[in-house]
């Protein structure tokens, strides 16, 4: 590995015990330049990102612009997001998780990375989609508003709180296209072949890019057996979202982690026990790096290449992002 733990920078916690093993993963994966930016990006705060959820507002573009003023926030305080049209960011203190418009669901805050994998995604009206591991239930809501509340959108989750808080957010947005599914989605493939349109997977895993320094609980159950625990179980999601996957259709694999394991060598897995291909991402991005094509000495695909990191900033969390296609008809 290319950190020496001498060289760390001081903005790890002395409370996080692995401090030098997640460097050093930070630095081979970006190199030690980007690394210590993104380690001090995890100490700050980010800003809050929403966008205007249609189902509640309807779709004439006035009524939507009238919710902002709903806010309760200033014009100065809100900020168009470019990469996204239709995304907004505020201050972190802005009180907008409080405002009016949070509480009726007029707005919807989402971090700009999660709305990404929709946007990559493309779900279209009439589409039948499958959400494999839906829970909270944010990547749900905003299918459902780029679909227009038409077609079906299946959403699975396994956890049985998580289930629940997923049907009761999703419904207090207005959606009224989505079923929902308490089960093991390592399973839906071989229930349900080559059913759907477009599968996304948000794949549970070790949310290390949602660490922040200032709050130990984002931290305090990280380590190497996490990231392999998890590794595990993406493997088996991501081959069962495939098998549901229609010939011709599209598949969204995304994680909220750094770590080649839980990414890259996760798509690289199904490449090997499937036809998939990888797609090129043509989507305005913000900064991000490709994804890795070699691994600690060994080859991965090509094709890996056009996978992405989102880099994390103020606004955008960190996040892998990969689109995938099965060979057929369009």
């Amino acid at each position: 590995m290319s950190a020496n733990p001498k060289s760390l920078p001081d903005v790890f916690p002395a409370a996080f015990k692995d401090t030098a093993q997640f460097y050093a993963e930070l630095c081979d994966v970006y190199g030690d330049e980007l690394a210590v930016g993104i380690a001090a990006q995890l100490g700050q705060a980010s800003r809050l990102s929403f966008w205007v959820n249609p189902l509640r507002t309807g779709w004439d573009q006035s009524s939507q612009q009238a919710v902002l003023a709903d806010t309760g926030l200033p014009p100065s305080d809100l900020h168009a997001n470019p990469q996204l049209e239709g995304l907004w960011s505020a201050r972190v203190d802005g009180g907008l998780t409080h405002s009016n418009a949070a509480n009726d669901a007029s707005i919807y805050i989402q971090n700009p990375s999660s709305l990404l994998a929709v946007r990559a995604l493309a779900p279209q009206e009439e589409q039948e989609v499958l959400d494999l591991a839906a829970a909270p239930g944010g990547k749900t809501i905003a299918m459902a508003v780029a679909m227009r509340n038409s077609g079906r959108i299946a959403a699975v989750e396994s956890v049985k709180a998580r289930f629940f808080r997923l049907q009761a957010n999703v419904e207090r947005c207005g959606v009224s296209n989505v079923d929902f599914y308490l089960r093991d989605g390592r399973g839906v493939g071989r229930a349900v072949p080559e059913r759907f349109d477009k599968v996304l997977l948000d794949a549970p895993c070790s949310s290390e890019a949602r660490i922040r320094w200032f709050d130990a609980s984002s931290y305090a159950h990280w380590s190497r057996r996490k990231v392999k625990e998890a590794q595990r179980k993406q493997k088996r999601l991501l081959r069962s979202a495939y098998d549901a996957l229609k010939p011709g259709g599209s598949l969204v694999y995304c994680t909220c982690s750094f770590s080649v394991a839980e990414n890259e060598a996760v798509v690289h897995h199904l490449l090997q026990a499937s036809d998939a291909q990888v797609q090129p991402l043509e989507l305005d991005l913000p900064p991000h790096k490709a994804g890795v094509t070699t691994w600690r000495g060994k080859a991965m695909p090509p094709s890996l290449a056009q996978t992405i990191r989102v880099l994390p900033d103020a606004v955008w969390d960190g996040f892998y992002l990969a689109l995938l296609r099965k060979p057929g008809p369009n």
